[in-house]
């Protein structure tokens, strides 16, 4: 079964960075433009969490706050399970699982190496049929 570290090297190196001081609005904005849904919040290249759709929804639309003067930080979610380079898809799937989760930060040792998403995943096992 492939490594994470394939997956990622497929996908290349391009990631969609916010700040945690990022305008929530600004966020969506780079989200739409990249047709993704979510951004790595990063602070001095240090991993901080990611802002998802989710959490717009949860915490600006159902709490009735502003996207306009709320930040990412204000939204984010820190606390994903992290996997490795090395760490097979079968782990990852049962994380997602388990944490009702679609995105997996990835290190390797102390690095932020990436996200694995749930559509990384499926494309990948699709790849292999």
């Amino acid at each position: 079964m492939s490594k994470i570290k394939d997956i990622l090297t497929k996908k290349g190196p391009h990631f969609n960075i916010v700040t945690p001081e990022t305008k929530v609005l600004d966020a969506l904005t780079l989200m739409k433009a990249e047709n993704l849904s979510y951004v790595v919040v990063m602070k001095d290249e240090q991993y901080l969490g990611l802002m998802s759709e989710r959490d717009y929804t949860h915490k600006i639309k159902l709490e009735g706050r502003k996207s306009e003067t709320a930040t990412c930080k204000d939204i984010m979610t820190s606390n994903y399970p992290v996997i490795g380079y090395s760490d097979d898809l079968e782990r990852c799937m049962i994380l997602m699982n388990v944490y009702k989760t679609r995105y997996l930060p990835v290190f390797d040792e102390m690095e932020f190496k990436g996200i694995l998403t749930m559509n990384d995943l499926m494309r990948e096992v699709i790849d292999k049929k």
